[in-house]
């Protein structure tokens, strides 16, 4: 296959090709599994309860994970998996979902911005049924951002994704070390933007955040970043976990007994 023709077919997209092959067999595929219903909700159901429908119905879904260094979860998982392989390994093996795509287009060092400005690729061309984003960790970092600034490209983001005919899932960032992180010392002034945001949009929200300070009261601060992180702003693979087993309980498919969720593997004899 030449590159002009691989170039093509790439910018054909999900919902233009399966057009395309609907038109040519003349069979009735539908250009996205739950259309319009998911980006609007005329049913009036709420976004958790249309997730809760694709987590039962028959059809397979496409998960997409975008993000930051977190979720791309580059270098610091010591080779142990990220919390979208976590939440694959969960929806594919463990639920038996076998036929759902999960798909990662996290990128370390991005911001909300650079997610916006690059939408095409890394959200629209897959046609997913579900986008999750944990996004913050930079933009707080970055020269001349403000909180206002950044609640304007995630609610623009927000509006992208539900345009798209997908839900959004909103993640609040993990905690750092601010001490060890002077750049991003305004990081706590975003947790609440994407906490109104939620909020006034109705979005599923996994406030990884919150649970973190919480952990830190019950244990201690030192418990969690001797545990959870890798340095002082990236989670190792522990802290991925956590992240997972959090978005589980969200989305209610937790289950104690679960491997992903904590319990124990099962080695067999050998």
């Amino acid at each position: 296959m030449d590159i002009k023709r691989r170039k093509f077919i790439g910018k054909t997209g999900g919902v233009a090709l399966t057009g395309l092959l609907a038109t040519i067999f003349g069979s009735t595929l539908s250009a996205h599994p739950g259309g319009a219903k998911w980006g609007n909700r005329p049913n009036g159901n709420s976004d958790l309860d249309d997730l809760k429908h694709l987590l039962n119905r028959k059809e397979a879904n496409i998960w997409l994970f975008t993000g930051d260094s977190i979720t791309h979860g580059a270098k610091h998982t010591h080779g142990y998996r990220s919390y979208p392989e976590v939440f694959q390994e969960r929806i594919r093996w463990e639920i038996g979902r076998v036929r759902d795509v999960v798909i990662n287009t996290g990128i370390s060092g991005h911001a909300a911005e650079n997610i916006l400005s690059d939408f095409e690729w890394r959200i629209s061309q897959f046609n997913p049924d579900v986008v999750s984003v944990m996004i913050g960790t930079n933009d707080c970092a970055r020269t001349g951002m403000t909180p206002g600034q950044y609640r304007n490209h995630v609610t623009e983001l927000i509006a992208r994704i539900r345009s798209s005919g997908a839900i959004p899932i909103l993640h609040t960032p993990n905690v750092i070390i601010l001490e060890k992180s002077p750049e991003r010392k305004t990081l706590p002034e975003y947790i609440p933007v994407l906490r109104e945001i939620a909020e006034d949009e109705d979005v599923v929200l996994v406030d990884n955040y919150a649970y973190w300070l919480q952990t830190s009261r019950e244990q201690s601060v030192e418990y969690v970043y001797k545990n959870w992180l890798n340095d002082p702003l990236h989670p190792n693979q522990s802290g991925h976990q956590e992240i997972a087993r959090l978005m589980f309980k969200t989305l209610d498919i937790f289950d104690p007994a679960a491997p992903t969720c904590g319990g124990p593997y099962y080695e067999g004899e050998h």
